[in-house]
């Protein structure tokens, strides 16, 4: 298995063989949250427009950001906090429609060359890993999203350093990342709790490590792309 380390959209764009797209704030963290809340399933969708339409077709929930704002019209901007202050009873066999300015943005690019699109965070990097293991790829692409696609950030560069120590042994310091990660901008952003939309609680959230044993994959189904959950054994939705 050849493993390949990406970063940005350019990454995205070079991603081939089994690709797994990493946005750890927030994307990608939550996902995994929306589903573990009983979401039916979550499109893909890069085009506001557009997710505004399929919102009116599905009577679906409408969460996402462009370049970190909130979008008028949607339920819920990208966070992981504000989706576990909603619950269950809001999520319960809904269609939710997901836009984020890297992480949903990066995966359909990824997914123009790549065999497989994977959707990754701390929270489901063991699963991907074991996942990996079992599928035994010729080729990983491991693509950091990082901030706004345009510069790296350095929660995505330690997932994807994570991720590639569990598929080869090699090295790696959780503790000195965590040292890195919330010394840096992308963190300090949401510790000063001067927005209200990018809630300091989403830092805790999303650097949680292995929550979910299953695997999120971008998986094309007609006009649109899905998030899926593969069974880890077995490599099927």
């Amino acid at each position: 298995m050849e493993i390949r380390k990406l970063s940005l959209k350019q990454g995205a764009e070079q991603a081939e063989g089994v690709s797994v797209v990493i946005d750890v704030f927030r994307a990608f963290s939550c996902e995994p949250l929306m589903f573990h809340l009983g979401a039916a399933e979550i499109l893909l969708e890069a085009d506001v427009e557009k997710c505004l339409a399929l919102q009116r077709a599905t009577n679906g929930i409408l969460v996402g950001e462009k370049d970190e704002l909130p979008i008028p019209g949607f339920h819920l901007t990208n966070s992981p906090y504000l989706i576990l202050q909603k619950g269950k009873a809001f999520f319960q066999k809904r269609t939710v429609i997901h836009r984020t300015t890297s992480g949903v943005t990066g995966a359909l690019i990824a997914l123009e060359r790549s065999s497989e699109v994977l959707l990754g965070s701390f929270m489901t990097a063991r699963a991907i890993a074991g996942y990996l293991k079992r599928l035994d790829p010729p080729l990983v692409s491991i693509v950091a999203m990082g901030i706004r696609s345009q510069s790296k950030a350095p929660e995505d560069e330690a997932c994807a350093g994570y991720i590639e120590s569990l598929l080869t042994g090699k090295p790696f310091d959780m503790a000195q990342s965590l040292g890195v990660i919330l010394a840096h901008e992308t963190a300090q952003k949401f510790l000063r709790g001067d927005k209200p939309y990018l809630p300091k609680e989403d830092v805790a959230i999303s650097l949680q490590r292995d929550l979910f044993d299953f695997v999120l994959r971008a998986a094309r189904h007609g006009e649109h792309v899905k998030a899926e959950i593969v069974s880890p054994k077995d490599g099927q939705p």
